[in-house]
């Protein structure tokens, strides 16, 4: 992996401004092999509360996570927890050697603040200043049928970021 080149601000190096106070933390999603006990878990170690569930997708989804069959938002104070099951047959955890998390979720205030962030995205990727451990493109920025914007992008490391823009919410 690379950095950037020294003295060079990363705006200079992407050309695309990044205003990083309008961002928040929005949730953690993690897999798992059995939605219910997990749901369980939650609600016994934290005192979570389930905000709503799903067991419909989206195109994106159903590509980014083959088999997806279940998902369920928990809340504990400011948390949020994305609790979701691949079907049978990746009805298991993924291995302790590995992120027990799928995804980070990151809440922007406005389309366009998403829009930027996409933007940026390619252009620090195309700026060639850094090895990507995945080399996969981030997604196209979809919405759904709740007006919810996101995209879909993997960090150096390969730790999978969503940013989403939820119209009604501030972050």
């Amino acid at each position: 992996m690379t950095d950037a080149p020294v003295g060079l601000l990363p705006t200079q190096l992407t050309g695309v401004q990044a205003n990083a106070a309008g961002l928040a933390f929005h949730h953690v999603a993690v897999q798992t092999g059995d939605l219910e006990a997990s749901i369980a878990w939650y609600q016994a170690f934290f005192g979570a509360e389930v905000a709503w569930t799903l067991n419909t997708f989206s195109d994106l989804s159903m590509e980014r996570l083959p088999g997806l069959s279940g998902l369920a938002e928990l809340t504990a104070g400011g948390l949020r927890f994305h609790i979701f099951t691949r079907g049978a047959e990746h009805g298991y955890p993924p291995p302790t050697d590995n992120n027990q998390f799928q995804h980070v979720c990151i809440e922007v205030r406005t389309s366009e603040e998403l829009r930027s962030w996409h933007a940026r995205w390619h252009s620090v990727r195309e700026s060639a200043a850094y090895t990507f451990v995945r080399d996969e493109p981030a997604t196209d920025i979809v919405v759904d049928s709740d007006g919810v914007e996101s995209f879909y992008a993997f960090d150096v490391n390969g730790v999978e970021f969503e940013f989403t823009y939820l119209p009604g919410e501030q972050a």
